[in-house]
């Protein structure tokens, strides 16, 4: 089996925050607890969970915005964490990311053109180079060169995205992490940003982390899915066996609440009980097992872990 392009091992993230009326107690949010997973050269692996699960703090780990707490993030095979800041910024180039507002995300004193040069002029490109590449990347994006010359705020949020997807492409990288890229758009906005991404992904052979709380979006794009609850990722596996053969609870009732097209189908769903628990107190054991219907008390006192149950499927979960 080939190498991973990213393997990700036993990953934390822990903010330490202050509480009480002079801030003198301490408490620690986990807001990324024990994370692994890989990622293969060429596919997308999709990330999905409520809101507060960690998906977003586990991207921008990866692209080192974030330092870890604990664990490693490898690509092609070396230790992101043992380089130091000169080496990091020169590796930087092989990943990229898409975030989730494109207003927001793009300097509104900037023209266009000058947003997406500016990786360029980071990353050593000579003023010819950065003019033809600029001028490349808005074709590649379904822009017309001659918008170069406009502010962020000229464009439809449509627009705008496709402006942030040709930044995250002007130095070639190999991984694109896309957080919540189509969140903010139309729904027919969506699937063109979407195929945009299938078609970019084709043609320059990237890998995506594709992250979401949209699992109809999730299935379209990703080749695997992995599902994150508090801080954990409890079940991943290639799309069409999770789609079609959930295993863990909380996978079944985040699928249960999609939507089917046809009206003759009736899916049953299943409400879960309870809020989601803060990640500054998990509960002790399996930190789903406050809202689980079959739950234990295996379940609320042991941690289950990460196993392969079979066609490159993993769950974590006793009742499985």
């Amino acid at each position: 089996m080939t190498e991973p392009l990213v393997e990700v091992k036993n990953l934390k993230k822990y903010f330490s925050t202050r509480k009480g009326v002079f801030g003198q107690k301490k408490s620690v949010v986990k807001a990324v607890d024990d994370v692994s997973f890989t990622i293969q050269k060429g596919e997308t692996l999709g990330l999905v969970g409520e809101s507060g699960c960690g998906k977003s703090t586990t991207g921008r780990m990866l692209m080192q915005l974030l330092e870890p707490t604990e664990g490693q993030i490898v690509f092609e095979g070396k230790d992101l964490s043992k380089l130091n800041k000169s080496e990091i910024r020169s590796a930087r180039k092989n990943f990229q990311m898409i975030f989730q507002d494109p207003y927001a995300s793009l300097n509104p004193r900037m023209k266009i053109k000058d947003i997406i040069n500016e990786p360029l002029i980071i990353h050593g490109y000579d003023k010819e180079q950065r003019e033809r590449r600029v001028n490349e990347l808005l074709d590649i994006v379904g822009l017309s060169p001659a918008q170069g010359d406009r502010y962020p705020h000229e464009f439809s949020g449509g627009q705008r995205q496709r402006i942030g997807i040709a930044r995250a492409l002007a130095i070639s990288p190999k991984l694109i992490i896309a957080d919540e890229p189509v969140s903010a758009l139309d729904v027919s906005i969506q699937s063109q940003i979407l195929n945009l991404l299938k078609d970019l992904q084709n043609e320059f052979h990237l890998t995506y982390l594709f992250i979401s709380h949209n699992l109809s979006v999730v299935e379209h794009i990703s080749d695997r899915v992995g599902v994150m609850y508090l801080g954990k990722i409890v079940e991943i596996a290639d799309q069409e066996t999770l789609y079609k053969n959930p295993l863990h609870p909380y996978t079944k009732s985040l699928l249960s609440a999609v939507p089917v097209p046809d009206p003759k189908i009736k899916r049953e769903r299943i409400i879960l009980k309870g809020d989601i628990p803060s990640p500054a107190n998990p509960p002790s054991g399996c930190t789903f097992h406050t809202r689980c219907p079959f739950a234990t008390e295996r379940c609320r006192q042991e941690v289950p872990t990460l196993r392969n149950v079979g066609n490159g499927q993993y769950v974590s979960c006793y009742l499985v």
